[in-house]
């Protein structure tokens, strides 16, 4: 599903965000992608988004090279992949309803159809009756909980979280990982990138670890030990 092979990725000023790293993520896995604060993990994600372009290495997501699509061809790459950013980039001068709406607006799809589809994506998540309300009205956990529902409305086969959890309670926190699991149980891939650990003994994802830009021995599944991200 997911294939990296020497991903090397160096800005102008001669700064190395990633050097040589290579993994991969099966169809229908949960991964845990973890790392320090400046490890590398945002970067990774916006090569994985094809936002930024490797320096060297590829990527093959779903038998897509990245490498090889051009411009046009990217948003149609997007389409198939959830993406959750770590500021959310919620619209809050629209509805919790029409902030789901917009990625199946930019398609082009139907608008009865629409509605329908972006009322399950809220009730997935646990919104099911805030359809009306303004994003600047939800807790923390709720907005979290909308960014995922208009990152899954587009039913893609993959789902990219950066920092997901970051700022929430333990209870919150667990309510979100709990969601992704759910859309891992029917086959959905899920990357997680976190900065800290998580104390969650039952979720038992594979971990991927960067450390200064390079991937590390990569873990078998287990539990994942320590604070709240």
């Amino acid at each position: 599903m997911i294939t990296a092979n020497d991903l090397t990725k160096r800005y102008p000023e001669g700064r190395e965000a990633l050097r040589q790293v290579s993994f991969e993520i099966t169809a229908g896995e949960m991964v845990f992608l973890t790392g320090h604060s400046g490890a590398g993990k945002s970067t990774l994600f916006k090569l994985l988004a094809a936002i930024e372009r490797p320096t060297s290495g590829s990527i093959v997501i779903n038998g897509h090279n990245l490498a090889a699509l051009g411009p046009t061809a990217i948003p149609y790459l997007r389409r198939k992949l959830g993406l959750i950013f770590q500021d959310r980039k919620l619209l809050f001068d629209r509805t919790v309803l029409d902030n789901v709406l917009l990625p199946l607006a930019i398609v082009g799809h139907p608008a009865k159809e629409a509605v329908k589809r972006a009322q399950a994506a809220l009730a997935k998540v646990g919104l099911p009756n805030r359809e009306k309300t303004y994003p600047i009205a939800l807790s923390g956990g709720e907005q979290q909980r909308l960014a995922i529902a208009r990152a899954v409305v587009n039913r893609p086969a993959v789902i990219l979280a950066d920092e997901p959890t970051a700022n929430l309670d333990a209870h919150s926190a667990r309510e979100i990982l709990d969601i992704f699991r759910a859309f891992q149980q029917v086959g959905v891939t899920v990357l997680i990138a976190t900065h800290d650990s998580l104390d969650f003994p039952d979720l038992r994802p594979r971990i991927l670890q960067l450390e200064r830009g390079q991937m590390s021995e990569p873990q078998q599944a287990g539990p994942i030990d320590g604070g709240v991200a």
